[in-house]
């Protein structure tokens, strides 16, 4: 076999050209998408970590009692309305003779002043958040808040401001770099002798 004088062999100069300009557009449009990976990777655990506040958060609130009466009071297991009560229980720490207490809490209630009104329930004395045994959480630019409001829930509960309901809404809300994460559950006063 042989070659003939007139066939071509490699590539022309304008194929070069074509190649590597090809090659750097791709090449371009490939650095752009890994820089923005790289840039906003952060995000994903910034957002995993107010994830883990709250939920930790929310089942603390969520655990807590849900009685008619202040748990302080001999009544509390007895007691199948907020009438029964020597001590009712209401929203805010200290209001109806309880006292006041450091959280945990003894009652869903005494997590927020006012129902239906946010509050920063998880903060120390200097304002930082701390966790349930009041040790400061070792996260920066995260605040906390939770707001606890009567609820209606498959025609059980009342709407209102009164602590006297058998249903209740929680949020809590993790703020952060401008994003805020919100978390709601319910709770359900199931029976009036359990806390």
């Amino acid at each position: 076999m042989s070659i003939k004088t007139g066939q071509q062999r490699g590539v022309t100069l304008i194929e070069l050209v074509m190649f590597i300009v090809i090659i750097g557009v791709a090449l371009a449009a490939l650095l752009q998408v890994l820089n923005f990976t790289t840039r906003n990777s952060a995000d994903p655990v910034r957002q995993k970590q107010a994830l883990m506040i709250a939920e930790s958060l929310l089942e603390e609130v969520r655990l807590a009692g849900f009685t008619y009466c202040d748990p302080t009071d001999p009544k509390t297991t007895q007691a199948t309305g907020a009438a029964d009560c020597n001590i009712r229980e209401s929203f805010g720490q200290g209001t109806g003779g309880e006292p006041i207490g450091t959280r945990p809490y003894d009652n869903i209630n005494d997590y927020v002043d006012t129902a239906g009104v946010a509050k920063a329930a998880f903060d120390n004395a200097n304002g930082k958040l701390t966790d349930l045994n009041g040790n400061v959480m070792d996260v920066d630019g995260y605040t906390a808040t939770v707001t606890v409001r009567p609820a209606v829930l498959n025609g059980i509960g009342a709407t209102g401001t009164s602590a006297d309901t058998d249903v209740l809404r929680i949020t809590v809300e993790v703020a952060y770099d401008g994003t805020t994460l919100a978390l709601d559950t319910y709770r359900t006063r199931y029976a009036p002798t359990f806390p």
